[in-house]
């Protein structure tokens, strides 16, 4: 437990799965640049169907920044959980659990009530080795600030 203590991050924190990040909001705006300059090339379409290709070229990079928003924020009262559409706040004493078992797609953090929580600010999809990283950070914030399990 000692080990967990000290690997336990400075707050406030914020885990995030950077890589994802970068790729998604990098392929959002060159989505929408490139559709936006073959609106305004093609010299046959009317002005309402270039505004329909920019519209939706927004539309497909608004997704791409929706999928872009999952994090989690640390800080000395509790943890906030930002997931594609919901956002939650927790305090450190309803964490019993963090929880990154092999094959998860992301974070689940058990909680007080008898539920579980998916943190997708924390995933192994293209950094592993930083989602394995944060997930002991926040398990060892959990432990060492809540009523969390030790060695679990």
């Amino acid at each position: 437990m000692a080990a967990d203590q000290a690997a336990a991050p400075a707050l406030p924190v914020t885990f995030r799965p950077t890589r994802t990040r970068v790729v998604l909001l990098t392929v959002g705006a060159a989505m929408f640049a490139t559709i936006t300059v073959v609106a305004l090339m093609l010299e046959r379409l009317s002005t309402g169907e270039r505004v329909s290709f920019v519209f939706t070229a927004a539309l497909l990079s608004s997704v791409l920044v929706l999928l872009s928003r999952p994090k989690v924020v640390a800080d000395e009262t509790g943890v906030t959980v930002v997931n594609l559409t919901t956002k939650r706040r927790l305090e450190w004493a309803q964490i019993l659990r963090v929880n990154l078992r092999p094959g998860d797609p992301w974070v689940f953090l058990d909680l007080n009530d008898g539920t579980s929580l998916p943190a997708l600010g924390i995933q192994p999809g293209v950094a592993r080795q930083q989602a394995i990283g944060d997930a002991r950070a926040l398990r060892a914030l959990a432990e060492t600030r809540g009523t969390g399990t030790p060695g679990a």
